[in-house]
């Protein structure tokens, strides 16, 4: 009797597992269909937080790519999610500000869009804490593709291809909001950015000029003058907010870079209501900085020069700025060549074969 026991349990096991391979995650509570998809993780680089509700699968990303280009969900069917984030400027904006379907001008520069799967919240302001969460603002926001979800929704229901590309990611042809945020939140997680000169530095494939290394070791080191400052390494101070730990280039976190004395925009402080938060905003990645032009969360400067003299002459002193802006009296007085170094370093993160790869492209031309 015990042995019959034992394999009636056995077998429940079997099927239990057998169901959460085939149609649920781990947890076995979340449905999943369609193939999966292993993101691969490039070295030195952290596990990533794949969400246990939305497993990335061939078909969901698929389709993700398919909603990320698809001008259907602006309200004059002219604007996708892409066209303010352009591939050759790492999926950012090259205006200061991009301009929505009714003409209205947003306030904050489009953010380059890459190796988010590792980021913490998102908008400048961070004020989602998920990529999902992200994703369902900027089709019903007014100032940008001005349109319910619900009518973005039923245009895609009218359509040959949807349908059946919902069938294929999520096992019925429901399409849904829910729906299409994971499916972008899938795609946009595979935009992995990890084959720059710096990378393939790392990896033993490139070596480093001169003035690259020069600026890498300046990126490096504490700013000051050691005689006056205790700490100080005549550097450039950068490694605080933009470390290399896990080869980020950001710590995601919110700082005052000491842009301005009062704030026309109050960033996070905007989302929390707590004066301590003023002037701060979410430390973008220095990866593909090179082409992710203007700078800033206003996208005040045009060039990498005006961005690394911001630093140098020390930035604005305010109630708020960032401890690690410990030079906003006198800066950090590097000489004309040091600057010279970082902006040949900062060049080592641009990820050509990133911006040009076809699976991130348009499959609607």
């Amino acid at each position: 009797m015990k042995k019959i026991s034992a394999v009636i349990i056995t077998l429940a096991f079997i099927i239990l597992a057998q169901g959460c391979r085939k149609g649920y995650t781990e947890e076995c509570e979340t449905p999943v269909f369609g193939t999966p998809y292993e993101i691969t993780i490039p070295p030195f680089f952290p596990p990533m937080d794949i969400p246990v509700d939305n497993p990335t699968t061939v078909e969901g990303i698929e389709l993700g790519r398919l909603l990320f280009w698809e001008p259907l969900l602006s309200g004059d069917n002219s604007m996708s999610c892409g066209s303010c984030h352009f591939p050759e400027h790492s999926f950012s904006d090259p205006a200061q500000f991009s301009v929505g379907i009714t003409g209205a001008v947003g306030t904050r520069q489009s953010m380059a869009l890459l190796n988010l799967g590792w980021a913490k919240d998102y908008f400048w302001d961070g004020r989602a804490l998920t990529l999902e969460e992200q994703l369902r603002e900027p089709i019903p926001n007014p100032i940008e593709m001005n349109q319910s979800w619900e009518d973005a929704l039923n245009k895609l229901r009218n359509t040959d291809l949807y349908p059946a590309k919902f069938a294929a990611a999520f096992g019925d042809d429901a399409i849904t909001e829910d729906r299409a945020v994971k499916a972008m939140a899938q795609f946009l997680r595979t935009m992995v950015s990890a084959n720059s000169k710096f990378d393939k530095w790392r990896r033993g494939e490139y070596i480093f000029t001169e003035a690259e290394f020069r600026g890498y070791e300046l990126f490096q080191k504490e700013g000051g003058d050691p005689d006056i400052v205790q700490g100080g390494q005549f550097g450039a101070d950068c490694f605080h907010c933009h470390g290399e730990a896990g080869l980020q280039f950001t710590d995601y976190l919110p700082h005052n870079n000491g842009l301005d004395s009062e704030f026309s925009d109050l960033g996070v402080g905007g989302v929390t209501g707590n004066p301590l938060d003023y002037g701060r905003f979410k430390t973008p990645t220095l990866r593909n900085v090179e082409l992710s032009a203007p700078y800033m969360h206003d996208g005040r400067f045009n060039t990498l020069e005006e961005v690394v003299e911001h630093y140098n002459s020390g930035g604005l002193p305010s109630p708020t700025v960032d401890p690690f802006m410990k030079y906003t009296e006198g800066g950090l007085m590097l000489p004309p060549v040091s600057k010279l170094d970082i902006i040949a370093f900062l060049k080592t993160l641009t990820d050509t074969s990133f911006v040009n790869n076809p699976d991130f492209q348009n499959p609607h031309e």
